[in-house]
């Protein structure tokens, strides 16, 4: 439980917060309990929908030095509570609606239900460079030449193999299945979801290139600290991925921007000390499988997120498809043995 005694404490300023928000719009303690209740599912949505993403934050964690992963733990917390949670919704509408954000800001405050439906109007976009980034994440794992221990054998030593034969594989995957989407979309959003889409894979490309550069030297402490700051960068535009699809979707459960900010802000903090008790237990030595269950999640929540302009899927039907393959994972991995699995 010292994992989660801050989750904890923030759970429930966060709900005496929206609490309070509640009543100010509502006028009443009935609307204040209700905006209450909203921000508890919203919670219980982010952490079902980013527990993969908890795993992968550790798995990218135990390789950063002490320093650089306090700021991640701390800086990085910053950025996805007021970023990713408050300031992207903003910038969303803002580049939407062709105002500034303080305009934004004012509408999301003063006329929530305009504001929800210029951020739903942005769907497509968000869905196309969320899905898109999530993708490349999810190949580049399986495509990875140098994994040797395979959970699903059929399927991940192919892919191995291919990683090591084929130059940048993944990134021709990913661009054939975002032109064989858009192909299908009408005219005038197949251009919108193409060039979104791509924007997705370069940054993470971008990204990618630049945690490689910043790897790529002498084993000094100077370098080590370098190379760090990639990985902080790659898992601070990998949790703006998974913010993507949590934050949109709160909108089809509330129009208010404060009660999402908090819900989706308990979720996060969740998500953190998960985060810190995966490290510090080196959960991912015990139970081998584990990571590779987290990548099938990402893998499979970025198809539903391609799959959005078609196909819109619930968002707890997107969590709940993510856990159940991190806990079959994690099943397989105890009957494998944690001694085994170690090894």
């Amino acid at each position: 439980m010292k994992y989660f005694t801050g989750s904890f404490f923030f759970t429930v300023i966060g709900l005496i917060a929206s609490y309070f928000v509640g009543h100010y719009y509502g006028g009443t303690a009935a609307a204040g309990f209700s905006a209450l209740f909203i921000a508890v599912i919203l919670a219980v949505l982010e952490i079902s929908l980013s527990f993969d993403n908890a795993i992968v934050n550790a798995v990218v964690l135990k390789e950063m030095t002490p320093v650089w992963r306090h700021r991640f733990l701390t800086w990085g917390m910053l950025i996805a509570v007021f970023g990713m949670r408050l300031i992207f919704p903003l910038l969303i509408v803002t580049f939407a609606a062709d105002i500034n954000p303080w305009q934004a800001l004012v509408m999301a405050a003063t006329r929530p239900d305009d504001y929800a439906k210029l951020m739903l109007g942005a769907h497509l976009q968000v869905a196309a460079f969320g899905g898109a980034f999530l993708l490349m994440v999810a190949l580049k794992y399986f495509y990875d030449e140098s994994k040797d221990l395979h959970w699903i054998p059929f399927i991940e030593k192919p892919t191995a193999y291919l990683g090591s034969k084929v130059e940048a594989i993944e990134v021709a995957l990913c661009l054939v299945i975002l032109a064989l989407i858009s192909h299908f979309l009408p005219m005038e959003e197949s251009l919108t979801f193409l060039k979104a889409g791509m924007a997705g894979l370069i940054t993470y490309v971008i990204v990618d290139g630049i945690g490689s550069w910043l790897e790529a030297s002498d084993e000094t402490m100077k370098d080590v600290h370098r190379a760090s700051a990639g990985m902080f960068l790659y898992l601070e535009v990998l949790d703006a991925s998974f913010s993507f699809d949590g934050v949109v979707g709160a909108f089809a459960i509330t129009h208010n921007l404060f009660i999402i900010m908090i819900g989706l802000s308990i979720g996060a903090f969740f998500v953190r000390s998960l985060t810190i008790m995966f490290v510090e237990k080196e959960a991912l030595k015990q139970f081998a499988y584990l990571e590779h269950g987290a990548f099938y999640a990402i893998g499979i929540l970025s198809m539903i997120m391609l799959a959005d302009p078609f196909l819109h899927i619930p968002e707890w039907v997107t969590g709940l498809s993510g856990g159940l393959v991190i806990a079959i994972s994690f099943l397989w991995s105890l009957k494998k043995g944690p001694k085994e699995s170690a090894e």
